[in-house]
């Protein structure tokens, strides 16, 4: 421990400049990723939410399918434009230049979508978050490559730390923008992940000095050696490319169309060329498919039998990442759905106070020890970069107030039991019924107070005189009315709570930074296993997790819209998708830089990218079925699906091992 310690001081001392032995340079796109990632999860929890919410809850009340289809294009976008964005940067701006871009692009698509009173802001947001985190989602990991090219052996432990920061923002997102959003407003919400966005922008740019040279050259074309034996191999001939953008332009007007038809019955392709009786995007989507596997099967049979088999790997490991994203997403569609309208999220008594105390823990350690890293890069910087550090400064004061304001809140909220006259189904008569809100507001007893149904199910909320008038001035022009009640206030709960249903998601950080040690360690020992082994464990693992929600949901009957299950089946569900996560997504990127050539390397890296792609846009058909198969069958049947696959498909992988094992020749 002496020694230890011994050590850690005589290496800061030598190396003064360095934070936790690393350039200050690499803690400034620690933060700038960390706000870039708030943004972007804080958003994705509070979509589908917003969207499937009723016009009093001030959401657009859209059909589950709808929600879904619009959230499976967006996340699927999300993941083709950096590929895009990585060329722009290349060839024209550089890294520096296009993360800057991208940022700013991305706080103007945060402020238009925090404007939700109007459709067209909500698809001009969402536009813009997906071309801004076109420019910056990969030129970020590019500025940190660069920046480690003369030190390679620290660029693992740098990607490390990068990461953290990934989870850092991906964690507090959910849990500040999903509160603000869930409880307050929707604006709130939307607009929470713009401000940090700004934010994060401003303060990479008033310390890009720190970077000196770095992310501001452009590439060139590389010009081939006469010793290059792949070149010939690796040129993209005129019929190459006339493939790629067809199959590309297939894609994308599929991804696109799918919600338009769904939402607004408008079909694209028919639209610009013609109406015909068969469906045309199905044609064109099929035959777009068609030619992108026949563009990657002609390049890889270019190649000799070793680079050949070793790219066949890869295009099997494409294969099981779509299945896994495909099931894996339902975090943001299906499962935050079961989170809201099938989990008992009241706690009450000592379970209430046991979860403000974990609540509490869980929020104060892991901001106190980001904040810790800051102070450890303004001491470095303020001198040099004061505006910078002046804006990191400010996001984490706001963190904090949002902190201690929601964690007072949750302190304060009571349960009230309220008595109203309604009617009965039966012969029409009014009758007193009772129910139950969770305010952190001092209603006194036999107080009259206004609530409102929510869909129309009988599970009611309080609203004050503002959002009352605010609801009726908005249903005026739309043909929905809400059902408004005068209730009486009969008993009065301290010590109970509602979670809200964005708070499970921040279950993944959670869980990735608790077992992600473990399972680095796992792969540097012996027991390390090969890598279609590692891609069947974590299908395997997320089947079990859907394996929870199946089991937990045998309760709820065919048809069912609500439920009040436990949350228990929740946790275990994204207990064993992390998991599943951390057996199979640190790795896909690194296979695919150890088995192909270099001057392929860009090409396979947009394969995994559309792959992942893909995966996005599937879970948001799949997931929109939720409503058809939970009418048809049950909601077990639903999550049984989404058991099966994965599970079938990681026996598959396991069965398969000892072959693509073969045709990766060596590589580990």
């Amino acid at each position: 421990m002496r020694i230890g310690f011994f050590f850690i001081q005589k290496y800061f001392f030598m190396f003064n400049s360095l934070i936790l032995g690393h350039p200050q340079g690499l803690f400034v796109l620690f933060f700038t990723e960390m706000w870039e990632r708030f943004s972007y999860y804080g958003m994705r929890a509070l979509l589908v939410m917003f969207l499937v919410s009723s016009y009093g809850l001030e959401g657009w009340s859209w059909s589950r399918e709808n929600a879904m289809a619009l959230y499976g294009t967006y996340t699927s976008l999300v993941y083709i434009t950096p590929i895009i964005g990585g060329y722009i940067a290349d060839k024209f701006l550089g890294y520096r230049l296009a993360v800057i871009l991208g940022a700013l692009i991305m706080t103007l698509g945060h402020l238009s979508m925090a404007m939700e009173f109007s459709s067209i802001f909500l698809y001009i947001g969402l536009l813009l978050l997906i071309l801004g985190n076109g420019l910056f989602k990969p030129n970020m990991t590019s500025i940190v490559s660069e920046m480690y090219k003369e030190h390679p052996q620290k660029k693992d432990a740098a990607y490390t730390i990068f990461y953290m920061g990934v989870n850092s923002g991906a964690f507090l997102g959910i849990l500040l923008c999903g509160y603000l959003g869930e409880k307050i407003s929707w604006s709130y919400g939307f607009g929470l992940a713009g401000i940090f966005m700004l934010l994060g922008s401003l303060q990479f740019w008033f310390a890009r000095d720190i970077f000196e040279h770095i992310g501001t050259k452009i590439s060139k074309e590389l010009k081939p050696n006469q010793d290059d034996t792949d070149i010939k191999y690796n040129i993209f001939t005129l019929k190459d490319k006339l493939l790629m953008y067809f199959s590309a332009f297939a894609g994308v007007i599929y991804v696109i169309n799918d919600p338009l038809q769904k939402v607004l019955n408008f079909k694209v392709f028919n639209f610009i060329f013609f109406n015909h009786q068969f469906d045309v995007i199905n044609v064109l989507v099929v035959t777009g498919l068609i030619t992108f596997i026949y563009l990657l099967f002609s390049r890889i049979l270019r190649y000799d039998k070793i680079l050949k088999e070793r790219m066949f790997s890869i295009v099997f490991f494409a294969i099981f990442t779509i299945i896994f994203w495909m099931a894996f997403e339902q975090a943001g569609g299906s499962m935050t759905i079961f989170a809201k309208d099938y989990t008992n999220r009241i706690m009450k008594g000592d379970f209430a106070k046991i979860y403000f105390v974990i609540n509490a823990l869980i929020t104060v350690v892991p901001v106190a020890i980001i904040t810790f890293v800051v102070f450890l890069l303004v001491r470095k910087t303020y001198k040099k970069y004061l505006v910078s550090s002046l804006f990191l400064i400010s996001s984490f004061v706001i963190i904090w107030s949002i902190v201690f304001w929601m964690l007072h809140r949750d302190f304060n909220s009571k349960t009230y039991i309220l008595s109203y006259q309604d009617q009965t189904e039966v012969n029409q008569e009014l009758s007193m019924k009772t129910t139950q809100i969770n305010e952190p507001i001092s209603f006194n007893l036999n107080q009259e107070v206004r609530i409102m149904d929510i869909d129309q199910k009988g599970k009611f909320l309080y609203v004050d005189s503002i959002k009352y008038n605010k609801i009726i001035n908005k249903e005026k022009d739309l043909e929905v009315k809400t059902k408004f009640v005068n209730a009486k206030v009969v008993e009065v709960k301290n010590n109970e709570i509602e979670i809200p249903a964005t708070w499970f998601l921040i279950l993944n950080s959670l869980f990735i930074i608790s077992f992600a040690p473990l399972f680095s360690k796992w792969w540097e020992s012996r027991f390390n296993p090969d890598g279609a082994v590692k891609y069947a464990l974590g299908l395997i693992f997320l089947g079990i997790g859907f394996g929870m929600l199946a089991f937990g949901s045998l309760s709820v009957p065919k048809g069912a819209t609500m439920a009040s299950l436990s949350m228990i089946w929740l946790i275990l569900a994204y207990l064993f998708h992390t998991l599943g996560e951390l057996c199979l997504s640190p790795v896909a990127l690194s296979y695919i830089s150890k088995l192909v050539p270099s001057r392929m390397i860009a090409m396979m890296f947009g394969i995994w990218y559309v792959a992942v792609a893909i995966g996005n846009k599937l879970a948001g058909l799949l997931g929109g079925q939720i409503d058809k198969i939970t009418a048809q069958f049950d909601l077990s049947t639903f999550f049984m699906i989404f058991t099966i696959i994965p599970i079938g498909i990681g026996f598959i992988a396991i069965l398969l091992n000892p072959l693509i094992k073969k045709w990766m020749h060596g590589v580990k």
